[in-house]
């Protein structure tokens, strides 16, 4: 488990920057300049979670359920949030928007956030 946040954390930062570039330049002619800032919050909060994977696959054993779920969620959120934001911009920008995309963003939202409860909540039970 250990050595999946780590793998993960490292492909998804490697994959932040790719994107990030690809949108910067390839992207910038076909996009929106609306398009182009939803885009670009999926590559942030890509890399943020890809940080935060690294973090936890070099400080936790991954020997609790607790451990696990946080990654879990937060390899979820990563895929969920995301790439349903970079489908979104790309299929938009064709005319073709994939619809069944939108409502999977706040899904992924939802376990970006219950990752970091989780984390909150190992904290706070490491101080009692």
């Amino acid at each position: 488990m250990v050595l999946l946040a780590q793998c993960l954390g490292a492909l998804f930062g490697l994959l932040a920057i790719v994107f990030g570039a690809f949108g910067a330049h390839a992207l910038k002619k076909r996009f929106s300049v609306e398009q182009l800032n939803s885009f670009e919050t999926g590559v942030k909060y890509q890399m943020y979670h890809a940080l935060v994977l690294l973090m936890l696959g070099f400080n936790l054993n991954m020997d609790t359920s607790l451990e696990k779920y946080m990654v879990y969620c937060f390899i979820i959120g990563i895929l969920l949030f995301s790439f349903s934001i970079y489908g979104l911009c790309i299929s938009s920008s064709k005319g073709k928007k994939l619809k069944f995309l939108g409502p999977i963003t706040p899904i992924g939202g939802l376990f970006l956030v219950a990752g970091w409860a989780l984390l909150l909540y190992s904290f706070i039970r490491n101080l009692i």
